[in-house]
């Protein structure tokens, strides 16, 4: 495993480490509304030798339902554009619009500090997909799975700060613009992670 795709996991057990000392009481509330800093670390890999995608940040507003105390369910809604290189060349930027809904369980014995766990996935959508001044092209959008590892942190009965990280599935092929012929493919399976968040507990 390399250091870009260690990054997240260990800014993630660092963040979890500086809120597991506290505790307060909480309330339960059946939404949460959050809008996140999403940091984007592709785990990318291609049939085209050299092709690459590089990280992004970019903005995340996310809605969380509970079924039950311990049950939920979440949507993020997000957008990125994306630097895409060929052997280090950049070949331009792609837009993807990738909303995912993950289901959650949530450990809620544990005081104010809140785990859980998802799985779910997204539908990634492609825009301004034009790359190498118009000779390439990304046409397919993707259906991929979703995982994820989180935990809030109850500041009061309204309030909670949230760390986030999921790994989600996301290919598709690079296509010549000319001929619509498929040159290979690109799995772009991106590490998303927050750092401390804000959120708000709606009843």
């Amino acid at each position: 495993m390399t250091t870009r795709r260690l990054r997240p996991i260990a800014a993630a057990l660092a963040a979890l480490l500086l809120v597991l000392p506290a505790a307060v009481a909480a309330q339960d509330a059946k939404w949460i509304v959050g809008v996140r800093a999403l940091g984007i670390y592709p785990d990318d890999s291609s049939s085209i030798s050299g092709l690459d995608v590089k990280d992004q940040w970019t903005g995340e507003l996310d809605f969380t339902y509970f079924f039950t105390r311990n049950v939920a369910a979440e949507l993020i809604l997000g957008w990125a554009k994306h630097e895409v290189t060929l052997n280090g060349t950049s070949l331009g930027k792609v837009g993807v619009l990738p909303p995912t809904l993950t289901f959650q369980y949530h450990f809620t014995d544990l005081g104010a500090f809140k785990p859980y766990v998802g799985i779910g996935g997204n539908y990634t959508y492609f825009y301004e997909n034009e790359l190498a001044n118009g000779t390439l092209s990304i046409k397919d959008n993707s259906w991929g799975g979703a995982l994820q590892v989180g935990a809030d942190y109850m500041v009061n009965k309204n309030w909670s700060l949230n760390l986030d990280v999921k790994y989600v599935w996301m290919d598709t092929d690079v296509q010549l613009t000319s001929t619509g012929a498929t040159l290979g493919t690109l799995d772009i399976d991106p590490w998303l992670w927050t750092e401390v968040q804000a959120e708000r507990m709606v009843k």
